[in-house]
């Protein structure tokens, strides 16, 4: 019952999540044309090349989300192997490595004369961060709409996040070097403490502080501090757009074309991960927060990371930001698409089941 409760519906604030991520780009935009000396103020407070403001917003962003992780569920992983193995296979075999594909034929040869050629490689660089992190928060929410299994789904993100700490970095260097971009190792390292290793235990902390108060108490805090995430997200992207404003009015097309490999990252994912789960027999309600797993991202990490290893006005932050851009929409698009295909899903010609009827 504990772990239904933390996996909350989606509130009107997450659904128009898109419609604020638009007003934000045109808030950002416009602040930074007319304000640009106090936005051009807020990027020089930094230390050791991470910006003061955006690395707190980054943080409110994390640690609501990563408090909801109960990382004592991981136990439970052993009821699922399948949809667990099917899920790690597609969040850490393929879908870093097909962005990074993606990225270098859409940005690097098929866009390439479109976008500036100086971003070329950032632009890949932010599409590679944006993969390599499954998401951690929104995916209650996409389980809880398709009708998945909350104990899996729980115990899927406390696996994933526990992988993460030790793989992002080298993943990251790994397929930034297969790109052939420079992997600053310092920044990159830097980052995962910030906005990995030190979340994740300050969260666990207070999760822990919380709970000793009582279920009721945990959930009343968490109906309080969740909308600051969302919050803090939108305010970063203020910022982000502030700096990317003069690039954004000079092409406009720079959205659409990093928007493609993006949208075709998820598709091609989530289905993977659905077939997957169905060939080897999984329940539809694993089968589903498996597919949608395997699809998102955690872009809030990619942002941060993006703007502390290439900072506020490169292309690897505005390809992140893109991200954030399209994942409500086309998350919701898989949630419809997995919810209307149960009939053929459960169809007893499924492979591993027709030998049995």
């Amino acid at each position: 019952m504990k772990q239904e409760k933390s996996v909350a519906p989606m509130s009107v604030f997450e659904r128009y999540l898109t419609v604020w991520v638009f007003l934000c780009i045109l808030s950002g935009i416009s602040l930074g044309q007319f304000f640009p000396n106090a936005f051009q103020a807020v990027g020089r407070m930094e230390i050791a090349q991470v910006n003061l403001p955006v690395g707190l917003l980054i943080w409110i962003m994390i640690i609501p989300m990563l408090i909801k992780v109960d990382f004592g569920a991981l136990h439970e992983v052993r009821q699922h192997v399948k949809g667990i193995g099917v899920t790690l296979f597609v969040n850490w075999l393929v879908k870093p490595f097909s962005m990074a594909l993606l990225g270098w034929f859409f940005i690097r040869y098929l866009f390439a004369p479109l976008l500036p050629s100086d971003q070329i490689d950032s632009y890949i660089a932010g599409l590679i961060l944006l993969a390599a992190a499954p998401c951690t928060a929104m995916v209650f929410v996409w389980s809880r709409l398709t009708g998945g299994d909350p104990l899996f789904t729980l115990s899927q993100v406390a696996l994933n996040d526990s992988i993460m700490v030790l793989a992002f970095a080298p993943l990251v260097a790994f397929l930034l070097g297969l790109s052939a971009i420079t992997v600053p190792w310092d920044t990159l390292l830097t980052s995962v403490v910030l906005y990995i290793i030190i979340p994740v235990i300050f969260a666990q902390y207070v999760r822990k502080f919380l709970l000793a108060k009582g279920p009721q108490a945990f959930d009343a805090a968490m109906a309080q501090i969740g909308p600051w995430s969302i919050a803090a997200l939108l305010a970063t992207l203020v910022l982000l757009f502030a700096f990317q404003g003069e690039a954004i009015l000079q092409q406009p097309l720079v959205i659409a074309l990093l928007a493609i490999p993006i949208l075709i990252q998820v598709l091609f994912n989530s289905a993977l991960a659905y077939w997957l789960n169905r060939a080897v027999g999984e329940k539809h309600n694993i089968a589903c927060p498996s597919a949608l797993i395997g699809a998102s991202n955690f872009f809030e990490l990619a942002v941060a990371a993006a703007i502390s290893l290439f900072g506020f006005n490169s292309g690897a932050a505005l390809a992140t930001v893109v991200g954030v851009l399209i994942e409500v929409p086309v998350m919701l698009l898989v949630v419809y698409i997995v919810n209307n295909s149960k009939g053929w899903y459960e169809r007893n010609d499924r492979p591993g089941t027709s030998q049995a009827l």
